[in-house]
């Protein structure tokens, strides 16, 4: 069962603030710092210590008074402790911020501006860039290739100036707002992902709904990423990464792209682990494939549902996507001019 502390100050905040924290460690207190240093102030905070067996977790959490911390008994998942976060939540807006991220005193305050300028837009996401690396981008939004495999826009590249306001495929978990009520609408998150793909399992579903994610240019995190998992190649983070993207495909892929995407998806998938430094994790991936293909059948039950709220003509879901496959290998963001059904 959790446990809440906190004050009850903010009846009704417009935005609410959810960190999830497990063994995050110095980085939530400096997350935490940032979060309360941001110029936009009618927010709650909450920060969910996901029964992590770092003690220092709830201690850090609970040395900032203004923030109402939540000790769960059991790991969640980013999936369930971010679902349990909407359900808690006040403000209209529900944003998710890694404890690993730093948010610019102007964050909070540049994702508010965009949402009042763009009224018919639901769901935000912000630039990234690689703590304590100048000028290296972590994400410009997620992106979605052609072959079911999606990657976040701009990893790792030189920010030269890429960054626009604009359409992308989904938002980041990193540092992203949506309605919340859009949020628990759509289900919130898949809780059978438990971590990684579950923000583009989200962005898939807000595509289908017809609803866009707009890249905020000016809304900068400095993110250290994969402070919690262990690192992006950690047996934690392939196993996840590898079989989520299949849940992915399974439960959103319009019926007439699946018999493209799918064998698309194999065929990457084999070229992206055959090389020199993915080989240690060759079995790994293929226990992963396995667990992939056993929770298809959960997966495709899932689809039904997803499927019947789709809105998005087929040519609007596949247009979301990116067909060129240099994008994927150079892992160049995509972003595209808002639709103008919702300027």
């Amino acid at each position: 069962m959790a446990q809440q502390r906190g004050d009850d100050k903010a009846e009704h905040p417009r935005v609410t603030v959810c960190v999830i924290a497990y063994n995050s460690g110095p980085t939530l207190r400096t997350c935490l710092e940032h979060l309360g240093a941001q110029t936009f102030r009618d927010f709650e905070a909450l920060v969910i210590d996901n029964a992590s067996p770092d003690p220092g977790d709830s201690t850090i959490a609970a040395s900032f008074p203004w923030v109402r911390l939540i000790r769960n008994d059991a790991n969640l998942g980013f999936t369930g402790a971010g679902n349990q976060g909407a359900r808690e939540g006040r403000g209209r807006w529900y944003v998710l911020l890694n404890p690993d991220a730093y948010a610019e005193p102007d964050w909070l305050a540049n994702l508010m501006a965009a949402a009042a300028r763009h009224g018919k837009v639901s769901s935000f996401t912000s630039r990234q860039m690689v703590e304590g690396e100048p000028g290296i981008l972590d994400g410009l939004g997620d992106v979605m290739s052609i072959t079911g495999i999606p990657y976040r826009g701009g990893y790792l590249n030189r920010d030269e100036g890429q960054a626009r306001e604009g359409e992308v495929f989904s938002p980041c978990g990193a540092a992203m707002m949506i309605d919340r009520a859009l949020f628990l609408d759509l289900g919130g998150f898949d809780e059978d992902f438990f971590c990684y793909g579950e923000d583009v399992d989200l962005g898939y579903r807000l595509q289908l709904a017809g609803q866009p994610t707009l890249l905020v240019p000016d809304a900068t995190i400095r993110h250290l990423g994969s402070a919690s998992s262990g690192g992006p190649k950690s047996e934690f983070a392939v196993f996840h990464g590898t079989r989520n993207r299949f849940w992915v495909l399974f439960k959103n892929t319009p019926a007439p792209l699946l018999p493209l995407v799918t064998p698309l998806h194999l065929m990457t998938l084999v070229l992206i682990y055959l090389k020199k430094d993915n080989r240690p994790h060759i079995r790994l991936i293929l226990r992963a494939v396995r667990a992939a293909f056993a929770g298809a059948p959960k997966m495709f039950r899932s689809r039904r549902a997803v499927q019947a709220l789709r809105r998005a003509s087929l040519g609007d879901v596949a247009g979301a996507m990116t067909w060129n496959p240099k994008d994927l290998s150079r892992r160049r963001p995509v972003i595209r001019p808002l639709r103008a059904s919702a300027r």
